[in-house]
């Protein structure tokens, strides 16, 4: 079985060798017959609806086409990296979906709040810039600088020298840290 995929992975690094050095759309047919609809039914088992799925195939596919030369064998099987691109468009497709449209923001002046909601507000507030106290001096500082500062995870790793993985796990803990501490 586990020479099958190894025969099966040998057979689509060609493709997408012959993709990269000879645009061969021979063997562009062969990885798209092939992965095109797994990628579909992976992204709607994910949740995603077949008009996006599709959609998501096809740029997954186009992508796979466009960027053969990025591809490298050493780091991943072709279909590791094939359905890693998929899982990065859906997450793409998602963030998406998930911003307002222009029309949908409010204009002017919104409706003041009442008392109850300035209160709870307030108390809120007051909560989170406790629990944020308490937080380990480190995770902290990280918080601070995601959420205060507005930094990316990268730019934090810049300007701390710490490495990205670091600085993640301490925001991901912090995080959890703040969620107990609110609930």
């Amino acid at each position: 079985m586990r020479s099958d995929r190894k025969m099966e992975n040998a057979r689509w690094v060609a493709c997408i060798a012959r993709i990269r050095a000879d645009a061969d759309e021979g063997a562009f047919a062969e990885l798209y017959a092939h992965f095109a609809p797994r990628v579909k039914g992976f992204l709607m088992k994910s949740g995603a609806d077949t008009t996006l799925a599709e959609e998501c195939a096809q740029d997954v596919m186009a992508t796979l086409w466009q960027k053969s030369h990025l591809f490298d064998p050493a780091r991943a099987s072709a279909a590791t990296w094939i359905f890693t691109i998929a899982r990065n468009r859906r997450i793409d497709a998602l963030r998406k979906s998930r911003r307002p449209d222009p029309e949908d923001i409010t204009w002017g002046p919104a409706v003041p709040p009442d008392q109850a909601d300035l209160l709870a507000l307030q108390q809120e507030s007051a909560a989170l810039t406790k629990a944020i106290g308490a937080l380990p001096a480190k995770q902290k500082a990280l918080i601070e600088a995601a959420y205060y500062a507005d930094l990316s995870h990268s730019e934090i790793a810049k300007e701390t020298g710490l490495p990205l993985g670091t600085i993640k796990s301490r925001i991901r803990l912090a995080l959890e840290r703040l969620r107990q501490a609110m609930n």
